[in-house]
């Protein structure tokens, strides 16, 4: 009887000592429905960018041709980027939810303590004193009979009780690893993601750097590209003075080249006219987002201004990797009257993409990008990444052709 007692109370004063100090997250979840969605979101990422890192790897080795084989090694280190930016905000929203369930439980255990507190003392006086010696205090028999009756009775109860305090402590046992676990992920994420942002910062100078010695004309057209920009009444106006001279660029390409001279003059004959460009509806190959966030405005909805969304928005962590939604060509990269610096990208066949809200810029005019070529980071606030994607002209929903 008295080591029944001596255990429960053992257990019950266990359980008063409380549960450890929660481990710090940066906040952000205002419910718990927010942290598990955004631990899918960058779960989901994380896998995305994952696959796309290892099938960009394997072109990178199997490649013989010099810039292919430097474009998809950038955008492989790119996308691994990518992937521990995803692995640190899932371990953020893990975090979160096992804080918030550690705080729910210390609450729980805290309104169990008070009632149970003066009943441990008690148990724990009456497990240093033999029942029997009860015999001799004051009082009749029947008093005696009596409290052995209630100890009897209390007993149980206190082992029901603590039964459930067991179960609370083993569960708070468990959110403790699960919170060191997320704390290790987190810092191995932040341990990765520097040194691959390191090699792929030096990685994308070089790139930018063959680029430009490479495209003799490339200064001219950014001059041009930023003269657009400054006559340009709007973002629309400068994106749709860019497309028409894409197009026209497009068209000179396809005309067939200079034909030589006939030994017979009289022999020659005029040449077919040159077919037009077909119109493709297939946006470009491998389309993806820009960068690893939770979409924040969707497409065509409706602006504090009442205007519509051309295209949509995506929170991005401080310093985020920015890369090429698809493959094409650079035809603006520079700062732009509210929207931060902006990357405008040339698709084939009349097909650009918008993206907006970088800090820094790692492509220039004229430069050739593949899907998922680092363009720039974001800025070392949270903020939001824009992205717009046209075909002919007209805004269409990036997230309809996500591949």
């Amino acid at each position: 009887m008295n080591r029944s007692r001596a255990a429960i109370a053992g257990l019950v004063a266990a359980a008063l000592l409380g549960l450890p100090a929660l481990a710090q997250v940066p906040a952000g979840f205002d419910t718990p429905e927010d942290a598990r969605d955004a631990l899918a979101v960058a779960r989901q990422q994380q896998r995305n960018a994952r696959a796309r890192g290892e099938r960009l790897e394997q072109e990178a080795a199997r490649s013989r041709e010099t810039a292919t084989k430097a474009k998809a090694a950038a955008a492989a280190l790119a996308a691994r980027v990518q992937q521990a930016e995803a692995g640190i905000a899932a371990a953020e929203a893990q975090l979160a939810l096992t804080n918030r369930e550690r705080r729910a439980l210390a609450s729980k255990l805290a309104e169990r303590r008070k009632p149970l507190v003066r009943l441990t003392g008690a148990l724990q006086a009456m497990s240093r004193r033999p029942l029997a010696l009860s015999a001799l205090q004051p009082g009749s028999l029947r008093d005696l009979v009596y409290t052995r009756a209630v100890l009897d009775s209390t007993i149980p109860l206190v082992r029901q009780r603590t039964a459930a305090w067991r179960s609370d402590l083993d569960r708070a046992r468990s959110l403790e690893v699960a919170a060191r676990e997320a704390l290790a992920d987190r810092r191995d994420n932040e341990v990765a993601l520097r040194q691959r942002r390191s090699q792929l910062v030096a990685l994308a100078e070089q790139e930018r750097l063959k680029a430009k010695q490479a495209a003799g004309g490339a200064d001219r057209e950014a001059e041009r590209a930023l003269v657009l920009s400054e006559e340009a009444r709007d973002l629309d106006q400068l994106v749709g003075r860019l497309e028409a001279a894409g197009a026209l660029r497009e068209r000179l390409a396809a005309l067939p080249g200079p034909m030589p001279r006939p030994a017979d003059p009289t022999a020659a004959r005029l040449s077919a006219a040159p077919q037009p460009i077909p119109s493709a509806t297939e946006p470009p190959a491998r389309y993806q987002l820009p960068v690893a966030g939770a979409i924040t405005a969707g497409f065509g909805e409706a602006e504090a201004s009442g205007l519509r969304q051309a295209g949509i928005a995506l929170a991005a962590r401080p310093r985020a990797q920015i890369v090429a939604p698809g493959a094409g060509r650079i035809a603006f990269a520079g700062p732009y009257r509210g929207y931060g610096r902006i990357v405008i990208v040339e698709h084939a066949h009349g097909w650009t993409s918008l993206v907006t809200g970088l800090a820094t810029l790692d492509v220039a005019v004229g430069q050739q990008v593949t899907a998922g070529s680092p363009l720039g980071l974001a800025p070392a606030q949270r903020g939001e990444v824009t992205l717009e994607l046209r075909q002919g002209g007209e805004p269409v929903n990036p997230l309809d052709h996500l591949r």
